[in-house]
């Protein structure tokens, strides 16, 4: 196995060299670094984490009722079960401490290095390594969105921001900064940002410092985090008025109930896990198959039509049996189930009966001092469509308006051969794609969790990231034991992959569903679903098709192929591998 080297001294040339780096400590960091250590007994990686502290999504977002809408029993990894949850939909707070949980367990803590900030990696053709630029910085300051650090950094300097640079060479590279990592910025139609005395922040940077007791509040979005934000500011927060902006409707799903009940289930489920072998893993399997199930609505067979009609009218007896009446139009989605992300929820709809809070689909035109002004827009339902401008007071504004989701792995910059970039590839081929979610041809020894068309969007993240490691380390493995020296995906098969993933999406309700959503770009690109079942991808990514990569291979590694080869030829295998001269 490859092992780290450090040079007795830094020159301007000098760097760290590590078989193997991660960047990223949320779940699919360490699922990486676990696996990497239980399978192939392999521990000489490093893993760089932007962030203050390890968890990832779990770390920095801590807003007011932040929970997981999968059933932790699925939404956990399956080689590191935990009995202890204390309900079936555990909070934000809680994972995070199951994540930091599977850190000790696997003893991963001397192998991340917190405050780093990865900026550019660039594959080197000479030494076949990838070379890594690190930004260490201040504490804390990882914590911030790149524009929040690079306003900072305009403001007072890069000594306000950054500590120091280094240089790190590895063999194998692995992403897992995951999808959604830059909160969406302040509305760029809307005027007098400079003007408003109040508080601004966006969900996923939560102000912990800022008092929302008797103050008003405007929150910008009906997404899930909207969702669980909002009625946690009149039950917890104690905030005077809020006014929550929506663009669309979503259609909104009462959460799975666990056996027995939720009450039922926290005082029962830890004991009987703890007693009865086999029991939990038995039940999270069945969870998630009843999960996976939920994918036929999203199908454009007649069979997936009606499973969805019948959805449709379920849904809307839940929100005229839980919501208010007068938000009952308002609320009413003009789009199919599906086309956008649901809402897993029991307690925004009948958060809307407090006369506190106020929900509308005029468009947040402007701010002043300490008023925002609402007016009709391009997004504004009828009902409310001929209404006048209308000026509320306001004194703080929540922005729960998503992620920047234009280019994929933003901000960090990689560049594979002939100095190409992965976006400069990406807006060649019509958006962004990626073999299995994991890989990109013209891109070596280079391996992406989090990927492009990695998930369906129904199902456990968790399930889609042990599947992607799952392919990923068969590849990496003779990698690191210095069999091969580079493995890269073959054009054909990179274009093959990404072409059907796109043709299965044309009919499915995220592509043809009538809403507008983050998942399509402006030419009809969705570069985010998975089309199919994720126990199908489970089945796809247990072993690696060789035939799809061009293969260097090593004097060490050369009598291994050729026994490979031996047992191809017997088998009338037509895959290929290519040695190294």
């Amino acid at each position: 196995m490859l092992a780290p080297s450090k040079p007795r001294g830094y020159g301007s040339s000098g760097s760290t060299f590590y078989p193997m780096v991660i960047l990223g400590a949320g779940m699919g960091g360490i699922g990486m670094a676990c696996q990497l250590k239980k399978k192939i007994g392999f521990d000489q990686f490093h893993i760089f984490e932007r962030q203050s502290g390890i968890g990832g999504t779990w770390w920095i977002n801590r807003y007011p009722g932040v929970a997981c809408d999968i059933p932790a029993i699925f939404y956990s990894f399956s080689f590191y079960q935990n009995p202890n949850w204390s309900s079936f939909f555990p909070s934000g707070e809680e994972i995070l401490r199951y994540q930091q949980s599977v850190v000790e367990k696997f003893q991963l803590i001397d192998k991340i290095q917190l405050n780093s900030d990865v900026v550019h990696c660039q594959w080197d053709d000479f030494k076949n390594e990838w070379k890594i630029t690190v930004r260490h910085l201040v504490p804390g300051m990882g914590d911030l969105s790149a524009a929040e650090r690079q306003n900072l950094e305009n403001l007072k300097g890069p000594d306000a921001v950054y500590v120091s640079s280094e240089i790190v060479r590895c063999k194998v590279l692995v992403s897992a900064v995951g999808g959604l990592v830059e909160p969406r910025g302040w509305p760029s139609d809307v005027s007098g940002r400079d003007e408003f005395q109040g508080e601004v922040f966006h969900s996923a940077r939560w102000n912990e410092k800022v008092n929302l007791v008797g103050k008003n509040v405007l929150v910008v979005g009906t997404g899930c985090s909207a969702a669980q934000i909002v009625p946690k500011l009149l039950t917890e927060k104690g905030a005077k008025r809020v006014t929550q902006v929506m663009r669309e409707a979503p259609w909104v799903v009462p959460r799975l109930t666990p056996p027995f009940g939720e009450e039922g289930w926290s005082k029962f489920a830890p004991k009987v896990f703890r007693t009865v072998p086999g029991l939990m893993d038995f039940i999270r399997k069945i969870v998630a198959i009843q999960i996976d199930a939920t994918f036929t609505y999203f199908g454009a067979s007649e069979s997936s039509q009606r499973a969805r009609k019948k959805l449709r009218e379920d849904l809307l007896a839940h929100l005229h049996n839980t919501a208010p009446k007068k938000y009952h139009q308002l609320l009413t989605p003009n789009y199919d189930v599906g086309c956008k992300r649901r809402i897993f929820d029991t307690d925004w709809f009948p958060s809307l009966a407090d006369p506190r809070l106020e929900l509308t689909t005029l468009g947040l035109k402007s701010v002043k001092s300490t008023t925002a002004i609402l007016a009709p827009s391009r997004k504004t339902h009828p009902s409310e469509a001929q209404m006048d401008e209308k000026k509320i007071p306001c004194d703080i504004i929540i922005l729960a308006n998503g992620f920047e989701v234009s280019s994929w792995f933003h901000p960090l910059m990689v560049v594979g051969i002939n100095g190409e970039s992965l976006n400069s590839v990406f807006d060649k081929r019509g958006g962004p794609q990626m073999y299995k979610g994991t890989a990109l041809d013209g891109f070596p020894n280079f391996f992406a969790l989090f990927g492009p068309n990695s998930f369906s969007g129904h199902s456990s993240v968790i399930l889609g990231l042990e599947n992607q490691i799952t392919h990923a380390i068969q590849l990496i493995r003779p990698l690191l034991q210095n069999d091969i020296s580079m493995i890269n995906l073959k054009t054909e098969a990179a274009l093959s992959y990404n072409y059907g993933i796109q043709a299965a999406l044309k009919n499915m309700v995220w592509n043809s569903g009538g809403c507008s959503s983050w998942y399509l770009s402006s030419n009809g690109h969705n570069s985010v679903n998975y089309p199919y079942s994720m126990l199908w991808q489970s089945w796809t990514c247990l072993y690696p098709t060789w035939s799809h990569w061009n293969i260097s291979w090593t004097s060490q590694g050369l009598p291994y192929n050729d026994k490979q080869q031996g047992k191809r030829v017997a088998t009338g295998s037509t895959g290929t591998a290519h040695s190294a001269p």
